[in-house]
């Protein structure tokens, strides 16, 4: 058993921890319906309020949806194909020279072989992103745009040739469909942006009339 082995077997025990403990501590929670005050619809329909209301729903709807099974479903997606583009990275930096001139020189690029480091380091890293949650977006984006380059190589010498599509489009469709759904719960964008989130909510807005209330107590006059 080589070091190269023991480490990915050892990254792989690692990630599988660190989505257990992710699962364990992001469960969607169910939140009761609270009716909207008169004073806090004011302070929403200020421009700045709404901007920040308009921007948490947004973060919340793409790293914190809610649904068990849809959660799991986006967990799966990301570790097989994070562990499996991994390996793709890897086989690209063993021998970058052979990469490029097979598969960069084609396509008239310049700088091949600089060209053969990103795309090995793009999936490599775009990869981890994806395994831990971490920056996901970042990494989705990254494993997009190295499939979309490699099923355009993969048209202009072999055109539709399904059996060297297939692989490339599921590769392809699964970050893409990562990238515009989201991470879902259990990574660590969600548990991040879960804290500021819970931050970000002013006690003092929240409460409104009770501040009201307590200076129209301090305006009353004491009796002579």
């Amino acid at each position: 058993m080589t070091t190269t082995l023991l480490l990915e077997i050892f990254a792989g025990f690692f990630t599988a921890f660190i989505a257990l403990w992710m699962l364990a501590l992001n469960r969607p929670t169910a939140t009761a319906a609270v009716p909207v005050r008169e004073e806090e619809s004011v302070i929403a329909a200020s421009p700045g309020a709404a901007i920040t209301a308009n921007a948490r729903r947004g973060l919340q709807s793409y790293l914190l949806r809610e649904g068990r099974l849809a959660n799991i479903g986006l967990l799966i997606l990301r570790l097989a194909i994070g562990a499996m583009m991994i390996h793709h990275g890897q086989d690209k930096l063993g021998d970058p020279q052979s990469f490029a001139d097979n598969y960069v020189v084609p396509l008239h690029l310049p700088f091949p072989l600089f060209l053969a480091y990103v795309a090995g380091y793009s999936e490599i890293l775009g990869s981890w992103l994806l395994i831990l949650g971490l920056l996901s977006p970042l990494g989705a984006l990254a494993l997009t745009g190295t499939m979309t380059v490699a099923a355009y190589h993969h048209i202009l010498t072999s055109g539709l040739n399904i059996y060297v599509l297939e692989l490339v489009v599921l590769y392809l469709g699964g970050s893409l469909a990562l990238l515009l759904l989201g991470p879902g719960r259990y990574s660590f964008d969600a548990g991040i942006v879960a804290g500021l989130v819970d931050d970000s909510v002013d006690p003092a807005a929240q409460s409104p009339s009770t501040s009201a209330t307590a200076s129209s107590y301090d305006l009353v006059p004491e009796a002579s």
